[in-house]
């Protein structure tokens, strides 16, 4: 057996150990949800970074800055400018609000600050988040079963089992503790991926002489000018926006065991956004000149071009493998594997909570005599399986499913959520507008030949919660 494999194996037995473990000590709903307020700054500041940044900053990111150059360098601006936000605007308010209200979930906190009688905002706040989730959750299948192909040769839809039994098999064990837990080894693991890699690249190409870096700085704008080059840097800075919307990163402050230790969470946040964004952004930079200069080869053939690799999102794993030794390459190919199982666990894990507190526990309590618990476990087998379906079927990108999900989460969210927590006058019907703008102008974007529906649908959906909230006001609970 060789050393990749190894080290692969010994990564996974790591995390089902974890899963396993935590098991014993999830006992009830909110021990499952939010981990019972017990993780301090450390563990979940590294569980909401690696939550945060899934398949797509391994594979997504330098595949597209393998192809676009220096215009990706916008949405690394737009990505660290949104955790910053995000840490600093939403992280303390909603802690407190987590605690003075007594919620395990965002559409639990809308439905207890606006007294939601009726239980619709809970409703379909809950809807959007099952619809988007599994969507994202199905990209996290289709990146594991990339890497697991590039590395082991194993095809995609074998590494798409192997990603999808692995990440519901600990997330219904554990809940949220295995997950936190989980997510602080495959932080540190890929932090360790996104500033080696490309600096062992760099070394490569040009400590034998036979290439340079190139900083094309002519791509930062795509060769356009004027407005569509302001367009073009829109579109990547939009990617910040969606931060302050996501479910499953939000939770993360929800759950933090005061809320004196978010100061401390914060600096740990930002101290790995920083160099993982630019170490992601420079794997695609330095993959293109080792490519252009002959150093890497794909299924036995020498690349001379990008065009060569026909698939652009597996080109971290092959520089992996190509200039690293084995057992180097088999952690930083669990890197990879973290990233996506650290965001789909997550983001099954919120899924589940809501089905189950916000639905079932709401709607069939009176008809449903088993455990909630155990119903949220049900659940969370259920949502792998059709998001493993999605992905077997899925031609699209990571990337373009990560995009989708991205812009729709963030853009439901994160102007109802942040208006919450900071403007008085939001009402029921403000957030409920906000909930379903954002949704609706996700899925059918207006501007879309202009602007990306990330930055759309989030505006107009922000519109949407002021102008309703003008207009039909109510009586709500203030924070």
């Amino acid at each position: 057996m060789d050393p990749v494999t190894i080290g692969f194996i010994i990564y996974l037995i790591l995390v089902l150990a974890m899963g396993l473990y935590t098991v014993t000590i999830t006992r009830d709903m909110k021990d499952f949800a939010l981990g019972g307020h017990r993780l301090g700054p450390w563990v979940i500041a590294f569980s909401e970074r690696a939550s945060g940044e899934s398949a797509w900053l391994l594979i997504s990111l330098p595949g597209a800055a393998l192809l676009s150059g220096l215009l990706e360098l916008w949405t690394v601006v737009g990505c660290i400018s949104g955790i910053i936000f995000s840490w600093f605007v939403v992280a303390t308010r909603l802690r407190l609000a987590t605690e003075k209200y007594n919620v395990l979930t965002i559409p639990e906190l809308f439905a207890k600050k606006f007294n939601d009688e009726n239980g619709l905002m809970r409703l379909i706040a809950s809807l959007i988040i099952t619809f988007f989730f599994t969507f994202y959750v199905a990209a996290q299948f289709s990146g594991a079963g990339k890497v697991l192909n590039v590395t082991f040769g194993m095809t995609e839809l074998q590494g798409m089992m192997l990603g999808a039994v692995i990440i519901v098999f600990y997330t219904l064990m554990g809940g949220f503790l295995a997950v936190a837990w989980t997510d602080l080894i495959q932080g540190i693991i890929m932090i360790g991926t996104l500033v080696i890699l490309p600096v062992v690249g760099w070394i490569e190409l040009t400590g034998t002489g036979s290439g340079s870096v190139s900083l094309d700085f002519s791509t930062v704008f795509g060769g356009n000018t004027g407005l569509s080059a302001l367009v073009g840097a829109i579109g990547g800075l939009s990617w910040g926006l969606g931060y302050m919307g996501q479910p499953h990163l939000v939770t993360r402050f929800m759950a933090i065991d005061k809320v004196e230790n978010i100061k401390i969470g914060r600096r740990i946040a930002i101290a790995w956004a920083i160099p993982a964004f630019f170490g992601s952004l420079f794997i695609g930079i330095v993959g293109a000149g080792l490519i252009s200069n002959g150093m890497l080869s794909f299924n036995g053939e020498i690349l001379h071009s990008v065009d060569q690799l026909t698939d652009p999102e597996k080109l971290m794993p092959l520089m992996a493998t190509s200039l690293i030794h084995p057992w180097l390459a088999g952690i930083f190919i669990s890197g990879a594997i973290a990233a996506m199982m650290s965001t789909a666990d997550s983001q099954l894990l919120v899924t589940t909570t809501v089905l189950t507190e916000d639905i079932t526990k709401r709607y069939f309590s009176d008809y449903i005599k088993i455990n909630l618990l155990t119903v949220g476990r049900i659940l969370a087998v259920i949502i792998g399986i059709v998001a493993f379906g999605m992905a077997w079927k899925s031609t699209n990108l990571v990337i373009e499913m990560v995009s989708y999900a991205w812009g729709g989460l963030g853009a439901a969210f994160g102007p109802a959520l942040v208006l919450t927590l900071w403007w008085k006058k939001t009402s029921r019907a403000g957030v409920l507008a906000g909930l379903v703008s954002g949704t609706l102008f996700t899925i059918i974007p207006l501007f879309e030949t202009v602007i990306t529906p990330r930055f759309s649908a989030f505006f107009i959906a922000l519109i949407c919660v002021v102008v309703f909230s003008v207009l039909v006001k109510d009586e709500s609970k203030s924070l």
